[in-house]
C-alpha cells in the first residue's frame, strides 16, 4: 500500500486552495478592494437573517395588466374602423370585452374582416407550437364584441411578473445592494430580499411607482370641466407652482421607452433630472421641439403632470432636463426610476418585514456557537472511541470544513441560518463516513488480518456504503435546490457542498493520513 504522488499533491493543493479561498472572508472590505486585481475577492454573502435587511412580498396588480390591454385594444379598435371608414356610435368596455356599437348594421361584416388585423396570438413557443388568438370577434346585430380570452389573459399576466421581475431588479441594482435576492413566486408574486438595507421605507417607495413616463402636448385653450374629444385631464405634482390641472392631447409625443440615460444633477441651483433619448427619441423629440415652439409641453410620470415647461427652441441633441420643485433625494429617485424602466402594472406589497442587524449579529453567534459544539463534540467522541484514528478522522473534518467554507466563497453563495444547519449536518456525515471505514477495517482484524491487509479491505470494503450514503444525500439536496425556495435553497446548497468534499476527505484526505503513518512506524496491529 503506497501514496501515490498525484493523491498527495491533490490532497495539499485542496488545502492550500482552500484556505485562499477563505482568507478574503477574514480581511476587511475596504482592505481587500485596495488588494490587486489577481488577489482572489469572492466572499461568502451573509442573507437577510444574518445581517439585517429589509424583506418583502409583491403582488402584481393583475387587473391593470387586464385594464392596460383592454384600453390599448379600444384604440387600436377606434383606429381601424376610422382608417376602414365604418361609423360608430360608442366604443366601450363590458367585463374583459371591448364593445362597438355600429351605426349601420350593415357593415358588421367589414367591421369585422377589419378587426381581425388586430387579433394577436399569445402563448407561442418552441415548446408549444404558434400559440392561440387572444380575441374572440363576435358580432350581433350592430355590435362587435372583442372579448380577451383566458389564454390571452394568462399570457398576459405571466409577461407582466416576468418584466416586472426584471424591472424590480434593475431598480435594487441601481442602489448598489450587494447580493440582493429577486425571484418569482408563485403565478403574480414577486419575493424580495435586500440584505443590510437599512431604510426600508426607501425600497417599498421606489418599488411601489410604476414610472410610466410619457410626454405630451398641453391645449391650453381647454377647459379642464369639459375637455374637447382627443384630450384628457391629469392633475399636477401637488405643491407644485403650476396649475392643479392640465388638459393634454391623448396621444403622447413620446414614451419613457426611448430613455437611455437619466442623471440627477443641478440647473439654477435647483435640483433637477437630466435624460438623455436614443436615436429614435432625439427624432421624435426634435421634431415635436421645431413644430411647436412656444407652447407647453407636459413631462408626465405615472397619470401625473411633474412638469410642463414652454417649448423656447427647437432641441435637436437628444437631451432634455425635467424639473419640478425636486429635492436632491427626490431628484435622484426619479432617475433610478427612469434608468430602471417602468413597470408593466403597480405592485402592492402584500406582506413586510425588517431584520434589525443586532437581530443578525445574535443569529451569527448562535449559529458559530451551534456549529463550535458539534465540532468540540464530534472531536472528542472521535478521540475516546477511535483513539489515533479518531484523530486521523478530526484532521480529515477540519480539511472538510475548510473546503466547504471555500466552496461557498468561490460561488459567490449567500449563507443563511439554514446554511449554517447544513453545515453542522454535513459534521456529523463527515465523520459517519470515517466511522463505516474504521469499522470494516475492525472486522477484517478480528478475522486475523494484518495491519496493511485490514486497511486495504477495510476501504476497499467500506467504499460501497460511503459512495451510497453520500448519493442518496446529494440527490436529496438537489432536490430541495430544485424545489424550494429562500432558506431552503440556503440549506441545500451548503449541504450539497458538504457531501462533495465528505467524499473527498473520507476517501482520499484520510487514507492519504493513514498511509503515511502506516509507512513511517510500521506498526504490528492497529490502534482501534
Amino acid at each position: 500500500m503506497r501514496n501515490p504522488t498525484w493523491k498527495v499533491i491533490l490532497v495539499w493543493a485542496a488545502v492550500v486552495f482552500g484556505i485562499v479561498l477563505i482568507v478574503p472572508n477574514l480581511i476587511p472590505e475596504k482592505t481587500l478592494d485596495a488588494l490587486p486585481g489577481w488577489v482572489p475577492k469572492q466572499r461568502i454573502t451573509l442573507g437577510l437573517d444574518l445581517q439585517g435587511g429589509s424583506y418583502m412580498l409583491l403582488q402584481v396588480d393583475t387587473a391593470a395588466v387586464v385594464k392596460d390591454r383592454l384600453d390599448t385594444l379600444s384604440n387600436e379598435t377606434r383606429s381601424q374602423l376610422r382608417e376602414a371608414r365604418i361609423g360608430y356610435s360608442g366604443i366601450g368596455l363590458q367585463g374583459q370585452s371591448v364593445v362597438a356599437t355600429l351605426t349601420d348594421a350593415g357593415q358588421l361584416q367589414a367591421a369585422l374582416e377589419r378587426l381581425k388585423s388586430i387579433n394577436q396570438t399569445v402563448g407561442g413557443s418552441a415548446f408549444v407550437g404558434v400559440g392561440t388568438t387572444e380575441l374572440d370577434i363576435t358580432g350581433d346585430g350592430n355590435r362587435v364584441t372583442l372579448k380577451l380570452n383566458d389564454a390571452a389573459v394568462t399570457a398576459r399576466v405571466s409577461s407582466a411578473v416576468t418584466q416586472s421581475l426584471e424591472v424590480v431588479r434593475r431598480r435594487i441594482d441601481e442602489l448598489g445592494t450587494r447580493e440582493p435576492t429577486i425571484q418569482r413566486q408563485g403565478a403574480d408574486r414577486i419575493l424580495v430580499q435586500v440584505p443590510g438595507e437599512k431604510d426600508p421605507a426607501n425600497i417599498k417607495r421606489l418599488l411601489g411607482q410604476t414610472a410610466r413616463l410619457s410626454f405630451h402636448m398641453v391645449d391650453m385653450n381647454a377647459d379642464p370641466s369639459q375637455p374637447p374629444p382627443g384630450d384628457f385631464v391629469l392633475p399636477g405634482v401637488p405643491g407644485s407652482p403650476g396649475p392643479q390641472q392640465y388638459v393634454l392631447n391623448r396621444r403622447a409625443e413620446l414614451q419613457g421607452d426611448n430613455l437611455t440615460d437619466a442623471q440627477p444633477t443641478f440647473q439654477n441651483n435647483e435640483a433637477v433630472v437630466s435624460f438623455r433619448l436614443d436615436s429614435i427619441g432625439s427624432r421624435k423629440f426634435a421634431q415635436v421641439t421645431q413644430d411647436n415652439v412656444g407652447k407647453f409641453f407636459a413631462i408626465v410620470l405615472d397619470d401625473k403632470v411633474i412638469s410642463a415647461p414652454r417649448i423656447r427652441e427647437p432641441i435637436t441633441g437628444g437631451a432634455g432636463v425635467i424639473s419640478g420643485s425636486f429635492t436632491v433625494e427626490s431628484a435622484n429617485e426619479l432617475a433610478v426610476l427612469l434608468r430602471a424602466g417602468a413597470l408593466p402594472a403597480p405592485l402592492t406589497v402584500v406582506e413586510e418585514r425588517s431584520v434589525g442587524a443586532e437581530l443578525g449579529a445574535d443569529s451569527i453567534r448562535a449559529g458559530a456557537i451551534a456549529s463550535g459544539v458539534a465540532v468540540v463534540a464530534v472531536v472528542i467522541f472521535m478521540m475516546i472511541y477511535y483513539g489515533l484514528f479518531g484523530v486521523f478522522a478530526n484532521l480529515a473534518l477540519v480539511v472538510n470544513i475548510i473546503l466547504i467554507l471555500a466552496g461557498l466563497s468561490l460561488l459567490g453563495s449567500t449563507l443563511t441560518l439554514p446554511g449554517i444547519a447544513g453545515i453542522v449536518l454535513t459534521i456529523g456525515m463527515a465523520v459517519d463516513s470515517n466511522v463505516l471505514i474504521f469499522e470494516r477495517i475492525r472486522e477484517e482484524m478480528k478475522h486475523g488480518r494484518g495491519p496493511v491487509s485490514s486497511i486495504q479491505a477495510g476501504f476497499d470494503k467500506a467504499m460501497r456504503a460511503v459512495i451510497d450514503a453520500n448519493v442518496t444525500h446529494l440527490i436529496a439536496s438537489l432536490v430541495l435546490f430544485e424545489f424550494g425556495t429562500g432558506p431552503i435553497k440556503g440549506f441545500a446548497i451548503t449541504l450539497s457542498i458538504g457531501v462533495l468534499t465528505t467524499m473527498f476527505t473520507a476517501v482520499t484526505v484520510t487514507r492519504v493520513v493513514i498511509l503515511y503513518w502506516h509507512r513511517r512506524t510500521r506498526p504490528a496491529t492497529i490502534p482501534l
